[in-house]
């Protein structure tokens, strides 16, 4: 008897150690010898055959184990599941995989409270968190529990994916939350210190990318956890110089991703990208002058003032945002096509941070028509021979220039003569934008 119990010990472990490197022929032999096996675990940790060859990203033998029927949502010694350790170690093929078995995204460890989408975030595997994320969106989760509810899940500290994420340095997870829905401004219960927002806790490990994602997404500097501390005093305490610059309640505000946008029905994935970045090089520049201990003044269009050129061609006029003047068009306004950069089209939304406590702001206007703007998609340029063929065509052509000064809003009319937009402000972003001679004491909104 003790020796039938040893073979079959043997046997198990076996099979283990096969999995676990990966050994397609041996798991089918020890299998096909005793298929009860596949039910089988480790001693202590209780993993089944489908957990080793999850975490460890052995992808045939795992479509092996689901193609004999074996449930994908096995538990272990602490009810993680086979997707918890594929999440936990990256294995993006092994995510997929199961996933597309059925297994579900909704379970929790015994250990924290945690979810899949918590073990993707922790670890920083983007990839991972992208496939469940969009998993979330359309299985029986988006229906029943809620899509948003879901990418904000808390384990039993309080603390959402975001949190995670923002503790332990992942900003290209932080960025991939927030775009999804993740609560900017959310406090944990016991995670950390009680009352900690992802700010604090980005504050805390002392990431600056984490800290740019979270302001540029509205995250209050000045949002106290539940011993009163505000995320600068985290930082300092940490030894954090620069995240204590950026943090500090007196350093300029930074430019946050425009609420109004989140109302346009069509927002093309190239244009948004496109603002994103402009978003992020102005908060950058405002980033340089605050560790340098200056003070900055930011000039429109987010970037260094300077004159039209009166030698611009006529041709290059047309890609020349008639806003400021300065930079290339590269947003197109939809149904009407007007034109502007990516930075003016930012700072004409990026006047003040939005109010939770407020109603929610109407749908943006174009600048220049005054119709609501239900689409934004990257512009696209002229080629060389499509400018020759206008220069050489006897029909009068109409500059993009002229088309957008000579439309719409009496607000605009007067901008070609103006010249270019100067100061927006300082310190904080008060939603002003000044041109030379005029424009000193009224603030441009969106909302005119």
């Amino acid at each position: 008897m003790g020796q039938g119990l040893s073979c079959r010990s043997s046997e198990e472990q076996g099979l283990f150690s096969a999995v676990q490197l990966g050994d397609l022929e041996t798991v089918e032999a020890v299998l096909q010898r005793d298929s009860t096996l596949i039910h089988r675990s480790t001693v202590y940790d209780r993993n089944s055959a489908l957990h080793i060859a999850a975490a460890n990203g052995r992808i045939e033998v795992l479509s092996l184990l689901l193609d004999r029927s074996l449930s994908p949502d096995l538990l272990n010694r602490h009810k993680q599941t086979p997707l918890m350790l594929a999440a936990m170690h990256g294995k993006i093929s092994c995510v997929r995989k199961l996933i597309e078995a059925g297994a579900n995204i909704l379970m929790f460890d015994s250990l924290n409270g945690r979810t899949c989408l918590h073990y993707a975030a922790y670890y920083g595997h983007s990839d991972c968190l992208q496939v469940i994320l969009s998993a979330a969106r359309s299985s029986q989760v988006a229906a029943s529990w809620g899509y948003s509810r879901f990418v904000n899940v808390r384990d039993s500290k309080g603390a959402t994916p975001l949190h995670l994420a923002a503790r332990r340095r992942h900003p290209e997870c932080v960025h991939m939350l927030l775009d999804s829905g993740a609560l900017v401004c959310a406090s944990t219960g016991g995670y950390g210190f009680p009352g900690s927002t992802p700010l604090h806790l980005a504050a805390r490990s002392g990431s600056l990318d984490c800290i740019r994602e979270l302001l540029a997404w509205g995250a209050d500097r000045l949002q106290r956890d539940a011993s009163g501390r505000i995320p600068y005093t985290v930082a300092l305490k940490y030894h954090h110089g620069a995240c204590a610059a950026l943090l500090n309640p007196s350093s300029a505000e930074p430019l946050v991703w425009p609420s109004p946008l989140k109302f346009i029905s069509e927002l093309n994935h190239d244009a948004k990208a496109l603002l994103e970045r402009a978003l992020m090089e102005a908060n950058m520049e405002r980033e340089k002058a605050i560790l340098k201990g200056t003070v900055c003044s930011l000039s429109s269009p987010l970037g260094p003032d300077s004159e039209t050129d009166d030698n611009v061609s006529e041709a290059s006029e047309t890609d020349l945002c008639c806003i400021c003047f300065d930079q290339i068009c590269t947003i197109e306004v939809q149904e009407c096509g007007h034109r502007m950069c990516a930075q003016c089209t930012l700072a004409l939304c990026c006047h003040n941070k939005p109010n939770p406590t407020t109603a929610s702001r109407s749908i943006p206007i174009c600048p220049f028509c005054r119709s609501d703007i239900v689409k934004l998609v990257v512009a696209k340029h002229k080629t060389e021979n499509d400018r020759d063929r206008d220069i050489n065509s006897t029909k009068p052509r109409k500059s993009w220039r002229s088309r957008n000064s000579s439309e719409g809003s009496s607000s605009f009319k007067g901008l070609s003569a103006v010249g270019s937009f100067r100061k927006m402000g300082r310190g904080s972003i008060s939603g002003r934008i000044l041109a030379e001679n005029e424009w000193l004491d009224k603030p441009l909104s969106l909302d005119m």
